[in-house]
């Protein structure tokens, strides 16, 4: 496990590199400290799921860098692209009916993917650079508190799983991203979080 400050020298291209070879990086985003992997890796994908103790059978979403990436892996009715242009990037996951660019190995049977565009810098710039999804799952393991700095302890429960760790400092601690379904018209909040579901 190497840790670098957020600020350092070459993160970036060292957090993709890893990424692009099946690694796992923590990071910040705009709520909590996050879990990256290519979701396109399918024993990156296990490896992150081990670490977490997450049930495999549990989706996850993915962070895209801008609308045009998400529509390439989703499929975005006229109110979902409404909700998307409205709080996009924002702390908002918008599942929608999956298309084909996703490996069937990610999430396994689901139809909807959960996806976020995030106004976090480093999240924003480091799934760009990437230039495919990445997961976007709070780093703690299954049952236990998001974690909003970057604590020897919680560490030490990862083990050598975690291949990076970027140090972006504490963190205020914030509501969880909300997450909203969108079949069609519908709209389902599925976790409501920072932002509330009388404004959608």
């Amino acid at each position: 496990m190497k840790i670098v400050k957020m600020n350092d020298k070459g993160v970036l291209p060292e957090a993709v590199r890893i990424l692009k070879h099946g690694g796992v990086v923590m990071h910040p985003t705009e709520t909590c400290y996050g879990l990256a992997v290519d979701v396109c890796n399918r024993q990156a994908l296990g490896k992150l799921y081990k670490l977490k103790g997450r049930d495999v059978s549990k989706p996850l979403s993915i962070l895209v860098s801008d609308l045009k990436m998400a529509r390439k892996y989703g499929v975005f009715s006229d109110k979902a692209l409404e909700l998307a242009c409205k709080y996009w990037p924002g702390p908002l996951s918008i599942a929608v009916p999956r298309s084909g660019e996703l490996p069937s190995f990610f999430n396994n049977g689901v139809e909807f993917a959960s996806m976020r565009c995030s106004s976090d810098k480093f999240s924003s710039k480091l799934v760009n650079m990437f230039g495919s999804p990445i997961t976007t799952t709070s780093a703690n393991v299954s049952g236990k508190l998001p974690l909003y700095e970057v604590d020897d302890e919680v560490l030490a429960d990862f083990g050598e799983s975690v291949d990076l760790v970027v140090d972006g400092g504490e963190f205020v601690v914030k509501e969880p991203s909300t997450i909203v379904k969108v079949d069609g018209d519908k709209v389902e909040v599925l976790r409501e979080g920072e932002i509330l579901f009388k404004n959608l």
